[in-house]
């Protein structure tokens, strides 16, 4: 009778997993463990737990999680007592917070750093037990989520040493909100926060975005948009950012501000921002007093300046340097950083963008003050479907760099196809720039930078928005969740985090388990293959940036510019015959891609101008192999759609359903970027589609007349 009891039990666990789910709760679903073993043997090492008898708010925090997570995975909650005063390490989940005095995992404690943690298992006062410690109560809070972790994703804890300290310093995650609610290339709804009821109303969504981004070790968040208004950093404005800053606080998250550059003019009511004026260089320091007057743990500033219309020192003669450098120097009585994003360009049609950056920064390299990161993209152009790494990377020892990524999708999509971008930054990360030799990676790039000036970061363009699911398509979380454990440790396998979020997401069961990572795996080169392949780029919408427009040209941007098709060729020369870009690597990186022989095939028509009848390593001439990647990209997320399919029935449907529907959304643009370019091109090539390859269902003027947000009525009748 009492099995019976526990298999009828179990059934309704499992029905309950397949209940309808919003995508809400992102990977912290914790749902209770479906397998016996592994159930006994958690709850045996989850019997007790002791806590302090007064904690921080992160630890508070910490507990909390714990106990939520102990909740679901384990369908009960573990005695608590009070562990005892005098202790110097706190030792959670399971265990005391011992005295000073030999333990047997004293050493690794001692390797940790202040965010850092130790998970352990073995026996302790003569008991089997589990230990999560740190140094820090923000330690222990990641120390929680990682360990919890462990259980979501069904691993075995027995014999565990698992010491982990992050590998770079700032972990960022950069807002482009803007102060009416709405989200600059954001996707999924508008802004989360509310500013007309904040300080005072601190929503239950931040506490659980803050949850999300502690539980992958994110720790600065920086609130509004590169494209900043002056008034963010009113003293009214200050206050509600300050409503944020104490909801992120328990979970280890400073906030940061993106400064208007000519703030001392729009604010102070100086009749300059020059950096070398005494007056404005008193304003900023005066603002940032305040700053931390009301914000006392505020991160710092982030600055898009000289670019884009954006204001900044160049309009008085002054270096980038110059800029970054005065508000550093506001900043640095109170541990401020300064993140000065290098994505500036000449918007003239003589000048290749691809060059520009470099060319600005890199004879700046040593005059930034130390608390001043420069951040370039992570490729030189803006966050194309394919860019080759930022050469500043390697190229700028003397200055901390730190890289920017998106998360949102704004050229790969937006929230309707699903592209998991895990794989571009896998890509990126590991790219190898030779700066000190073979091996010098971007990821080691970044981490050597901790070494050598003693600060470290990587940021994010988030992806967040109202929409329930908090990313529009269910699986761009795992894109915020890549970022997020990558940015903690940039030597992660990209598809062993995939692993972990489906796990944590979806099921732990081989059936969900497989076709969901297949599909995750094809999703970026798929969408490559039936948008910008073989090195193409920046043939997107002008405006939206979503849908195909390599016909876009008119004398403020053309699209002309990035593919240089004729009736005999295509592709951007950018070797040392052509722009130079190649130059800007070091060796062996800039021979590689300067030669025709050596060019990997996915940066050709990026760094080479070529005849439609050259040949590739396939044999096929360039003509065919250009369609060819556009046709196999369409048929690619046939494939997706497929996988997808073969899933109805084993997650619950709500998720299931709008996946499908997503997919089916992506398709039908997919078609429209194949058709669309192929035509386009078609008509420079002059040449028949391949063997093999239906023609498009329309000509290309139809295509050309899609508007830009687009009915599809009657294309696909």
């Amino acid at each position: 009778m009492k099995r019976s009891i526990i298999c009828l039990i179990f059934l309704g666990c499992l029905l309950g997993n397949m209940a309808a789910e919003s995508g809400y709760e992102l990977w912290l679903r914790y749902r209770l463990v479906d397998d016996m073993s592994l159930l006994d043997n958690y709850r045996k090492l989850n019997a007790v737990c002791y806590f302090p008898k007064t904690t921080s708010e992160q630890a508070s925090a910490a507990k909390a999680e714990l106990f939520r997570g102990m909740e679901g995975l384990l369908g009960k909650l573990p005695a608590e007592t009070s562990a005892p005063d005098g202790g110097t390490l706190w030792i959670g989940v399971s265990h005391v917070l011992f005295p000073s005095g030999d333990i047997p995992f004293g050493e690794k404690v001692r390797a940790l750093n202040e965010e850092g943690y130790l998970i352990w298992s073995g026996r302790l006062n003569g008991k089997q037990r589990v230990v999560v410690t740190a140094l820090t109560d923000r330690g222990l809070l990641y120390g929680v989520f990682h360990y919890l972790r462990l259980m979501q994703t069904r691993q075995s804890l027995d014999d565990l040493c698992v010491v982990e300290n992050p590998k770079l310093k700032y972990r960022m995650l950069n807002h482009w909100d803007n102060l009416d609610g709405t989200v600059e290339r954001g996707y999924a709804g508008y802004s989360l926060w509310n500013w007309e009821r904040l300080p005072f109303y601190k929503e239950t969504r931040y506490t659980d975005y803050a949850r999300a981004n502690a539980s992958i070790g994110i720790n600065g968040i920086v609130l509004n948009n590169v494209n900043a208004q002056a008034k963010s950093l009113r003293r009214d404005w200050l206050v509600k950012a300050s409503g944020l800053a104490d909801a992120f606080r328990p979970y280890g998250i400073r906030v940061y501000l993106t400064a208007k550059f000519s703030a001392p003019k729009e604010l102070g009511g100086l009749d300059t921002a020059n950096p070398k004026d005494s007056r404005v260089r008193a304003w900023w320091k005066e603002k940032v007093e305040e700053i931390y007057s009301i914000i006392p743990d505020f991160g710092g500033f982030l600055v898009k300046a000289n670019s884009e219309g954006q204001p900044g020192p160049q309009d008085y003669g002054c270096t980038h340097a110059d800029g970054a450098n005065m508000l550093g120097e506001a900043l640095e009585p109170y541990g401020g950083v300064v993140f000065w994003r290098a994505f500036v360009y000449q918007n003239e049609r003589h000048v290749d963008r691809v060059v520009t950056g470099y060319n600005e920064f890199k004879p700046l390299d040593g005059q930034f003050r130390k608390n001043v990161f420069v951040q370039p993209k992570n490729g030189p152009i803006d966050f194309q479907p394919r860019e080759p790494f930022h050469p500043l990377f390697g190229g700028m020892p003397r200055t901390p760099l730190a890289l920017e990524f998106q998360i949102t999708q704004e050229n790969l999509g937006h929230a309707g196809h699903l592209v998991y971008l895990g794989t571009l930054y896998e890509e990126t990360l590991q790219s190898d720039t030779y700066a000190c030799g073979q091996g010098s990676t971007v990821s080691k790039v970044l981490q050597d930078y901790q070494r050598t000036h003693g600060i470290s970061a990587i940021a994010g363009v988030p992806n967040v928005g109202t929409d329930l699911n908090w990313t529009g398509h269910l699986f761009g979380q795992a894109n915020w969740y890549a970022f997020g454990r990558l940015a903690w440790n940039p030597d992660m396998c990209a598809m062993t985090i995939a692993e972990e979020w489906v796990r944590m997401t979806f099921s732990n069961t081989q059936e969900v388990l497989n076709p969901i990572l297949k599909l995750m795996a094809m999703s970026r080169e798929t969408y490559v293959n039936y948008t910008m392949p073989l090195g193409l780029n920046h043939i997107m919408n002008y405006a939206t940036h979503n849908g195909p427009e390599p016909w876009h040209d008119d004398p403020v941007w053309t699209a002309f510019d990035y593919h240089k098709v004729t009736t005999d060729s295509i592709g951007v020369d950018r070797t040392d015959g052509g722009s130079g870009a190649t130059g800007q690597y070091h060796t062996p990186v800039c021979d590689r891609f300067n030669s025709l022989r050596t060019c990997p095939e996915s940066y050709l028509l990026w760094f080479h101008r070529l005849p439609w009848d050259y040949r590739l390593a396939s044999g096929k001439t360039l003509w065919d192999e250009l369609v060819s990647h556009y046709y196999k990209g369409v048929a690619e997320v046939g494939q997706m759609k497929n996988i997808w399919h073969s899933l109805e029935g084993k997650i619950d449907l709500e998720r299931y359903n709008q996946v499908a529907s997503l997919l089916e959304y992506q398709e039908r643009e997919a078609m429209w970027w194949r058709d669309g370019c192929v035509l386009f091109f078609q008509q420079y090539s002059q040449r028949p589609l391949p063997e093999g390859c239906q023609p498009p269902a329309h000509d290309l003027k139809y295509y050309q007349s899609i508007p830009f947000p687009y009915d599809w009525k009657g294309y696909y009748d």
